[in-house]
């Protein structure tokens, strides 16, 4: 039966209760889902034809698309802070997050407008402003509605439905593009309007507790400052963890170039890829938040960056370009995402206290992104100094190394932190 406890109850107001797998999940994850999954149909559009559309038609260097990628990633990963921390004071994590999605839908019309590397990087970095200001509220908004015990599966159902999206957006941008040749005016047009329909989903289904809802005569005490959070061994253990494999991290884009070059892949096609990943990530997300809850999330989220190293050096032997290469890279990709994106969120959740809940979230995402930004600029200045292969070959060679000495310091500490 669908879960119906008073809180879920209050935030998910008179959303209907979803069937089949959705059912242990209360009606907030499942209309946020749904808000994610139409954003990622826009997003992903972008994203899909944004390696050729800046490589190949407005000839950036790789070094300068890694910086570009590293932006995408984290180089406005302080305002998850500034998210966060409006929400924890405000109780307002509806309105914050809905600001994040509305920003993020401006700055789709905005590449309309936009013809030059550097013009297109900074409406990107207003883009990503969007998704600082909007990502810790939302998970938090996740995280609340449900028991620490079920933190795996909430995340990962709303993961599901947000890489539908992810699955659905690059099939749109090729769609577009098989009508329109070299149409990325077209591309970025329809996923304008993708991005407003997501906004309108939220104002409409998405409810903020009442509970939470600030009251103007109602006292509320300080919160307590953000170095507070660090001082949680669990979460400062979490931090290190994320921001140790996060350096050694390959954007996917990264990937997907590279197996392009292998495949020799058409233009045309190359939006397909990004598919592939989405599809494993949407098949296992479920499955594999809840392994989380019962292995332990650390363990999971180890496993997961196992998996990236394994498509990496598949992408570095050399096998014949052909369906098994295709299948050895984008297979692991999607299950690294299913194992570490909201993963990582379920083991944080349960370690903070309600009232910082929001702002916690955003500290860990803060220290990921902003490693993999740092990750993405040395990748890109490898490549541009030694090429793709060495590049990729020094990435793995890092990944590894981080792999055992995270283990190794994980070892030494009783217990699993991030199943608490």
């Amino acid at each position: 039966m669908y879960l119906s406890t008073s809180r879920a109850s209050d935030i998910a107001g008179d959303t209907p209760a979803p069937k089949g797998p959705l059912r242990a999940v209360p009606g907030t994850v499942f209309a946020l889902g749904l808000v994610s999954l139409v954003t990622d149909v826009s997003a992903e559009m972008v994203t899909a034809v944004l390696p050729l559309y800046l490589m190949a038609g407005l000839g950036m260097s790789p070094l300068a698309f890694g910086a570009l990628d590293g932006l995408h990633q984290g180089a406005t990963a302080v305002l998850r802070l500034a998210g966060g921390r409006i929400a924890d004071r405000t109780r307002r994590h509806k309105l914050v997050a809905g600001t994040g999605y509305a920003l993020s839908a401006a700055c789709k019309a905005a590449l309309l407008a936009v013809a030059t590397p550097w013009s297109v990087a900074a409406v990107l970095a207003a883009d990503r402003t969007g998704k600082g200001l909007r990502t810790a509220p939302r998970d938090a908004l996740i995280s609340l509605s449900v028991p620490p015990g079920e933190q795996g599966r909430a995340f990962g159902v709303h993961r599901a439905l947000d890489t539908a999206g992810a699955l659905l957006g690059p099939l749109a941008a090729f769609g577009v593009l098989w009508v329109a040749v070299d149409g990325y005016e077209a591309v970025f047009t329809v996923s304008c309007c993708v991005a407003v329909l997501g906004v309108v989903l939220l104002a409409l289904f998405v409810r903020e507790a009442p509970a939470r809802t600030p009251a103007p005569d109602r006292a509320r005490p300080p919160l307590p400052p953000v170095r507070t959070l660090l001082r949680l061994p669990g979460l400062r253990g979490l931090c290190l963890t994320a921001v140790v494999l996060g350096l050694f991290t390959v954007g996917d884009a990264f990937l997907y170039l590279l197996l392009q070059r292998r495949l020799d892949l058409s233009a045309a096609y190359f939006p397909l890829l990004p598919v592939g990943t989405a599809a494993v990530f949407l098949l296992a997300a479920l499955p594999v938040g809840r392994l989380a809850d019962r292995l332990g999330r650390r363990r999971v989220f180890l496993g997961g960056h196992v998996l990236l190293l394994g498509a990496c050096l598949l992408l570095l032997a050399p096998l014949p370009a052909g369906a098994l290469l295709v299948a050895g890279v984008l297979a692991p990709l999607g299950l690294f995402y299913a194992a570490t994106d909201g993963v990582l969120m379920a083991a944080a959740g349960p370690l903070l206290p309600a009232e910082l809940r929001t702002t916690g979230l955003a500290v860990l995402q803060t220290a990921q992104a902003l490693a993999r930004f740092a990750g993405s600029l040395l990748f890109g200045s490898a490549w541009t100094l030694w090429g793709p292969g060495p590049a990729l070959a020094l990435a793995a060679a890092g990944l590894l190394l981080s792999l055992a000495a995270v283990a190794v310091v994980g070892s030494e500490h009783a217990g699993d932190t991030a199943n608490s």
